[in-house]
């Protein structure tokens, strides 16, 4: 890596003690977001109104006295931590629990989904910095939008059916993430998972945070993972019955529930996988290999 100019200043700056602290914070900020969100979709199944996403989340400051200034400072959480992810796409991510970093196929796999988190949270910046201005909009309506343009040509409407198997596919590395407890593995000692080489006093101390973690990053990914699936079963509906309105992302899956046999308890328990997904987010805070 010493013979890039820019692959060595990358690797330079992600040893900055303040760029790692600031790429922490934005895990904190993406945790409250979650639990937000989660927050807003337990109002809908008991009638209320909102919108079960980002927009909804990042509004309720919108409209609270300094809730702009909180908006501005999870702006800058969201840059650090998308920042963070580019870095790892140009200099590979974190090494893996053994110490040893990946190689080859794995290591570019590793590498694209530390961009695509990054255009996530470039998103999120986007959306903190519209509702700190003032000009913050539905998420939802946003995506059905861009959805309704692309569908009036057949090149856009490709477009629009491969981003809902994108959304299925990442929806599905949910689940199984969750399921396999592979999650654990983005946790640095003493929480996560360790070795039968680590001492004894190092494994019976991060037991209970195995524990805890563990439950919370069960529940968080494999819920939020079955909602990412159901967002792009309903992107390629949206298709299909030409009508972009279903495109409308995490608010309108959540909210076509609510329709369902047993969608306010549907809807309860997909408030549970995102938060669970949000208390997650506070061990990454902390512990995260970075």
């Amino acid at each position: 890596m010493s013979g890039n100019p820019v692959t060595g200043a990358v690797d330079r700056a992600t040893d900055s003690p303040w760029f790692e602290r600031v790429a922490r914070a934005g895990h904190a900020v993406s945790g409250l977001l979650h639990l937000l969100i989660a927050y807003i979709i337990v109002r809908l199944a008991f009638g209320d109104q909102g919108n079960a996403d980002q927009s909804g989340a990042l509004g309720i400051f919108a409209g609270n006295p300094g809730g702009r200034l909180v908006l501005w400072i999870a702006a800058v959480a969201f840059v650090g931590l998308a920042l963070w992810r580019i870095a790892e796409a140009i200099v590979g991510p974190h090494p893996t629990e053994s110490g040893r970093e990946n190689d080859g196929a794995q290591d570019w796999l590793d590498r694209g989904k530390a961009l695509s988190l990054a255009v996530v949270y470039v998103g999120f910046t986007w959306t903190a910095v519209r509702f700190a201005m003032g000009s913050g909009q539905s998420s939802g309506e946003q995506n059905a939008g861009l959805t309704a343009r692309l569908m009036q040509s057949g090149g856009g409407k490709f477009v629009v059916v491969v981003a809902g198997l994108i959304i299925i596919g990442v929806g599905v590395y949910h689940v199984y993430k969750g399921a396999s407890r592979n999650f654990l593995e983005d946790l640095k000692p003493p929480i996560g998972r360790t070795t039968s080489d680590s001492p004894a006093s190092s494994r019976s101390g991060a037991a209970s945070g195995d524990r805890a973690a563990t439950i919370a990053g069960v529940i968080g990914y494999c819920g939020k993972g079955l909602v990412l699936i159901g967002t792009g079963i309903l992107v390629l509906v949206a298709v299909a019955t030409t009508d972009p309105s279903k495109a409308s992302g995490l608010d309108g899956t959540v909210k076509s529930l609510s329709g369902l046999p047993a969608g306010q308890v549907l809807m309860i328990l997909a408030a549970i996988g995102i938060a669970g997904y949000g208390v997650y987010c506070y061990w990454l805070t902390r512990f995260a290999r970075m």
